[in-house]
């Protein structure tokens, strides 16, 4: 029989904010994959080591990590092949994804090719949404807000007319596009109801109110809440000046 493909999702990035079926998991397969940048360490590997209990098989995913386009396609046909090797030879593959598999997750690219031909479990992780908001102590969205997910390149006029229609508002994937995007935040008055997060759940873990940042730039894994509902919040933020 072919072995079983999980998509597990590790969370924010502090390896204790795994759920309990993802340790068992890990703790269980005998293939682990995981996305990779083309230089440095896997974020997504990185928060599962303390869980591995070692000697697993391992396939690394290397995903070039530039602005100018490459064939993704390529790089997840090639390891959909390798992962499909070790599950007819009847071997369970775990695929590690930060955060959330189907929440903007690299795990829909593996799971798009080999889901029809196996046998597959995906299992959500925290998002890093819901981390942010517990670490400003502030609601992510109450009652019947919309809350908006945003994606940072999008042009500003999109941006616009989506932030002026939601209630709350996060925006992912900010890096280059940071100055331009508190830019825009700025002039639709929404600079006093923002708050910049970045690495969450890390040692590393940043966050102030979006006005107090200094730099220009933001790291891939930050990002911007906003929401309308109130401002008093903003002011007890760790690093706060308002």
């Amino acid at each position: 029989m072919s072995g079983k493909l999980y998509g597990l999702g590790l969370g924010p990035g502090d390896p204790d904010l795994i759920t309990l079926k993802a340790f068992k998991i890990l703790q269980a397969v005998p293939v682990i994959a995981w996305p990779a940048p083309d230089t440095g360490a896997s974020f997504a590997r990185s928060i599962a080591t303390p869980h591995l209990p070692g000697g697993q098989t391992e396939i690394p995913i290397v995903v070039p990590m530039r602005t100018e386009r490459f064939p993704a396609r390529d790089v997840y046909d090639k390891a959909s092949v390798e992962i499909a090797a070790e599950l007819d030879a009847g071997r369970d593959v775990a695929v590690l994804c930060e955060g959330d598999p189907f929440f903007y997750g690299s795990f829909m690219y593996v799971f798009e090719r080999l889901a029809e031909r196996y046998d597959t479990e995906v299992v959500p992780g925290v998002s890093s949404m819901m981390a942010a908001a517990s670490a400003a102590g502030r609601p992510l969205a109450a009652r019947n807000d919309v809350l908006t997910v945003l994606p940072g390149p999008l042009g500003d006029q999109e941006l616009t007319n989506r932030i002026n229609t939601a209630d709350a508002v996060a925006i992912i994937k900010i890096g280059r596009h940071f100055k331009r995007l508190r830019g825009l935040i700025e002039s639709l008055n929404l600079l006093p109801h923002a708050i910049y997060v970045e690495r969450v759940s890390l040692d590393a873990e940043r966050l102030m109110p979006l006005a107090d940042v200094p730099e220009d730039t933001a790291p891939y894994f930050s990002m911007i809440l906003i929401y309308k509902g109130g401002e008093d919040w903003i002011h007890a933020l760790p690093g706060s000046t308002a």
